[in-house]
């Protein structure tokens, strides 16, 4: 893996002296780098404890709950992205308000399994999860309006951005206060003001994509990052110790459902997508990156974790059942173990078709088939549910890769989704 463009390396002397006066451009060969991936990291910490804020009291409330704290998380998070894309982020004042930024969330994370709760000794969690959203999103702007000193265009478009941003906060900061029912809605709207605006504002057109390789790649590594983390949340369930052969089957089978959300990305679609952005013009490039990283991604990363944890449910359930195959999952966890998986495939689907511009049938037939098939596995066994979830992936990733194999250049490497129709179809 790439480290950067530039010859220079953080601390190099004359560039990281003018990495503080002003950020330093990346160029078009720009790769991820390894500062990158230490704040990715951060924020899939964040991430995890979420799920453990789920995990607490798994209820159609905290679902719901989670996913609001999942979607300020990621629109957060993505800011960054575009940040890296435009500037180094591994020297100077960039550097330093990303440092901080990292400490925000990582305090943010700590707090997070109580972010509904106003009583937890001195610490409001709400507030300092509230306090920490504005943190990272006011140091982003400043980050970014420095380095955009140059391009008007992209001034004016962070500025239209900020617009709906700043109304966000109201609802953000009464939420926090409030606690309870109105925290839930409130913070909903904020979302839904920060998320609806920002994409009104990107009419502008000041957004562009500097270097898709490494747009591509950051998304790439956060998710690959956040299916290996979902093992180990899935784990957790199984306890301390393992006394029955079921619960290694249960383990077993979720790791291969994990493999199959892996191989279904990787494989082949990853490499054709980051081909499909490299060669689409600047405009559509832009679009590509918005909708198709930026917004569908989410999908993905939301299934993996929705997925984990009723995983983590089922070796539970097997785990402290009398039944060796654990009683029925409550409609929470089956949801989540169900609708993630469909989330996933759905998410994928939408990616596929925004990038190399094919729909993958099977995929979203497989999602449709398990919501449908949610109210029979209510009356299955906790292992036999996570078996049909499993066995189904395990079936459209063996279809897929009979489709698109074919496809590969022979030569052994990574093999191509369909070729897209043009690098300027919409």
């Amino acid at each position: 893996m790439g480290s950067g463009d530039g010859p220079g390396e953080p601390g190099s002397g004359p560039v990281e002296t003018a990495a503080w006066r002003s950020p330093t451009m990346t160029g078009e060969s720009h790769r991820v780098t390894s500062f990158e991936i230490f704040f990715d990291l951060v924020f899939v910490f964040a991430i995890t404890r979420v799920g453990s804020f789920m995990a607490r009291s798994l209820t159609a409330t905290t679902l719901a709950r989670g996913l609001i704290l999942l979607l300020l998380l990621w629109w957060s998070w993505t800011a960054y992205v575009w940040l890296g894309n435009r500037v180094r982020t591994d020297q100077g004042l960039v550097r330093a308000g990303m440092l901080v930024v990292m400490a925000a969330l990582f305090i943010a994370a700590l707090v997070m399994p109580d972010a509904w709760s106003h009583h937890t000794g001195t610490v409001n969690a709400p507030l300092i999860l509230a306090a920490a959203f504005i943190l990272v999103r006011l140091v982003y702007f400043g980050l970014h309006l420095t380095a955009a000193a140059q391009d008007s265009r992209l001034r004016a478009q962070l500025l239209a951005d900020a617009i709906p941003q700043t109304f966000s906060l109201a609802p953000l900061i009464a939420g926090a206060v409030l606690a309870g029912a109105w925290q839930t809605a409130l913070w909903a709207l904020a979302f839904t003001i920060d998320f609806g605006g920002g994409w009104i504002a990107s009419r502008v057109g000041g957004w562009n994509v500097r270097s898709p390789g490494h747009f591509a790649e950051r998304h790439r590594m956060v998710l690959i990052i956040v299916l290996g983390e979902s093992l180990i949340s899935a784990g957790t369930g199984a306890g301390d110790s393992v006394s029955r052969t079921t619960v290694l089957v249960a383990a077993a089978l979720g790791f291969v459902a994990v493999v199959c959300l892996w191989r279904l990305y990787f494989e082949h679609l990853a490499a054709a997508a980051e081909d499909a952005l490299e060669h689409a013009s600047p405009a559509r490039r832009a679009r590509m990156a918005r909708d198709a990283y930026t917004m569908v991604h989410f999908l993905l990363i939301v299934g993996v974790l929705y997925l984990a944890l009723g995983a983590r449910e089922v070796l539970t359930a097997v785990t402290g059942s009398v039944s060796n195959l654990g009683i029925p999952l409550d409609w929470p966890a089956l949801t989540g173990l169900y609708a993630g998986t469909a989330v996933y495939l759905a998410g994928l689907a939408a990616f596929t078709r925004l990038t190399v511009q094919y729909v993958p049938r099977a995929q979203l037939a497989v999602g449709a088939g398990l919501l449908i098939l949610l109210p029979v596995a209510r009356h299955l066994s906790a292992l036999s549910a996570l078996t049909v979830v499993s066995v189904a992936l395990i079936a459209v990733t063996a279809f897929e890769r009979r489709v698109v194999a074919p496809k590969s250049d022979g030569d052994g490497g990574n093999t191509e989704a369909p070729e897209p129709k043009g690098a300027d179809s919409v």
